[in-house]
């Protein structure tokens, strides 16, 4: 099962080739979207100058991927993540960390054009789409 993150939607959106080619290569893959990807995307849309209809296709991307909400699980694996990280240095921006460890939990990989902040992840699958 694959945690579509932020940026893979927006390339998709905006009709990339590679990460629309690789949609339609794992079309029988399972899919699905944190919350918090949806809330970065419901933000850009306010931001956008094409608020109303960006929006539209964000409602209708939760439409078709079932929406992750963050749960005590998450939240456990994140705390003890965030804590590994940070006595050994690492920093991972805390969006990417829950969706990170979301992924984690669910044992599923993020497809990201983000490798450099999840592969600080421990034990998180990640795929580049892009």
């Amino acid at each position: 099962m694959y945690l579509l993150d932020t940026d893979t939607l927006i390339y998709f959106l905006k009709g990339n080739e590679a990460v629309v080619r690789n949609f339609q290569a794992n079309m029988d893959i399972p899919k699905a979207i944190s919350v918090i990807t949806y809330g970065e995307l419901a933000y850009g849309c306010r931001k956008s100058q094409r608020a109303t209809a960006n929006l539209a296709k964000v409602h209708r991307l939760a439409e078709i991927y079932p929406v992750i909400d963050v749960t005590r699980s998450v939240m456990d694996s994140f705390g003890d993540i965030k804590a590994q990280l940070s006595a050994s240095g690492n920093t991972v921006d805390d969006f990417d960390l829950l969706i990170g460890c979301t992924a984690l939990t669910l044992n599923y990989t993020v497809v990201t054009n983000n490798i450099r902040h999840y592969a600080k992840i421990p034990g998180l699958n990640v795929v580049n789409w892009a």
